[in-house]
């Protein structure tokens, strides 16, 4: 029943083809993103460890940073962070091993190469033009 009124409300945002769309399954541990409509790239995400959040809905990006430093985790790097929900953000991480596992604090996760893309794809495109959703 919840996955069904999502789908409702997901369904008006799916179908515009004029935005550049981050779409995060929490349940596959993976990011698809989408750019009017067609399917660019698909690649495994690390999200929240048990007992930690990742926010779920649909975002837009609030800004980008091309190099940040957690203030709330020892400094950790996260490379082309796509802040979306306050200090939630999506982000490279050198800790590859642990792709499409969930063990992060909250943040969505990415190979540096493919949050650089995506980083990349959101600054052609604009912050306005680019969702993020994500759902379980």
């Amino acid at each position: 029943m919840i996955f069904r009124a999502f789908l409702l409300l997901l369904a008006p945002v799916m179908a515009r083809a004029d935005e550049l769309i981050a779409h995060i399954d929490i349940s596959d541990q993976q990011m698809t993103v989408l750019l009017d409509g067609v399917e660019l790239y698909r690649w495994p995400v690390s999200t929240a460890r048990a007992g930690k959040r990742t926010p779920r809905g649909i975002f837009i990006p609030e800004f980008l940073k091309r190099m940040h430093y957690s203030t709330l985790y020892n400094d950790a790097p996260m490379p082309f962070s796509v802040f979306f929900a306050g200090n939630y953000a999506i982000h490279g991480t050198n800790d590859l091993a642990h792709l499409a596992t969930p063990v992060s604090a909250g943040c969505v996760r990415l190979d540096p190469l493919n949050a650089e893309t995506l980083f990349n794809l959101i600054l052609q495109e604009g912050l306005a033009r680019t969702l993020v959703v994500i759902e379980d």
